[in-house]
């Protein structure tokens, strides 16, 4: 099925295209990077020019009645064989306005989610931060404080210091719903991902509704061991915090979270 309908097609450059048909819109240290790599391997796809455009976080594109999406669609490329577009910016699930200015820049697009175990993803987000220079704290004074930071009354995002807050999948998948309906959400499993990925690969390209994907090599992108190991004190604190978390995303997406909770 072509998305670049001859009604809908707009000028960039050499290009035709309309609107962006799907976003790998999270979580943030789930496996995207692995999965936008994959998916530029596919002949009808067309992937940003950059993973992480950071286009609908971004307030400043947003003042106006009239957001000018040419700035966004400066990032894609596509060719004459170009079925379908899609870019990868994990932050958009998290971010409370992301996915609402989604919604209104296409009705019709499909998201992409995949989750991995908040914890694993909380330090491994820890350690990314640290290895920035941004991160100076211990990772468990790191959670410490940002759990009295969550339980105040002047709660805020944080789109650099949310190790914890990033890990309440379920609202943000709820706030999904408010807006798309089941049909244009794919939620996946980062373990999974990293096991089978050619099954995960078969499950995005049925519901791109493009062809299979060429069995694929599997890649370890950002994957390298940790020069520290999380610690008993951490993995207990993280396991208290997110115990109700995995039982409502349980109920929510009908899944079997027993790996997550041990």
């Amino acid at each position: 099925m072509a998305f670049l309908n001859n009604k809908m097609k707009s000028i960039l450059g050499n290009s035709v295209f309309s609107r962006i048909n799907f976003i790998i819109c999270g979580t943030q240290k789930g496996g995207t990077t692995a999965l936008d790599t994959y998916l530029r391997t596919h002949p009808d796809i067309c992937m940003a020019n950059k993973k992480e455009v950071h286009y609908f976080d971004k307030d400043k594109y947003f003042k106006g009645q009239s957001p000018n999406y040419k700035k966004y669609h400066k990032y894609f490329s596509p060719s004459n064989e170009t079925q379908i577009i899609g870019e990868a910016t994990p932050i958009y699930m998290y971010w409370n306005e992301a996915i609402a200015r989604i919604h209104r820049y296409n009705p019709e697009i499909k998201l992409i989610i995949v989750l991995r175990n908040p914890i694993d993803r909380a330090f491994s987000h820890w350690n990314m931060e640290r290895d920035k220079g941004r991160e100076k704290r211990s990772f468990f004074q790191a959670i410490i404080d940002e759990e009295s930071k969550l339980n105040s009354s002047d709660r805020t995002q944080d789109k650099t210091f949310s190790y914890l807050d990033r890990g309440y999948y379920s609202s943000q998948i709820k706030n999904i719903y408010k807006y798309f309906q089941d049909n244009q959400l794919l939620v996946l499993r980062n373990d999974l991902l990293r096991i089978q990925p050619d099954e995960v690969l078969m499950r995005i390209s049925k519901y791109l509704n493009i062809s299979p994907f060429q069995p694929i090599n599997h890649k370890e992108v950002n994957s390298r061991p940790y020069p520290v190991s999380m610690g008993e004190k951490e993995l207990s604190f993280l396991k208290s915090f997110y115990k109700k978390e995995l039982d409502s995303l349980e109920k929510l997406l009908e899944w079997d979270l027993a790996s997550w909770k041990k």
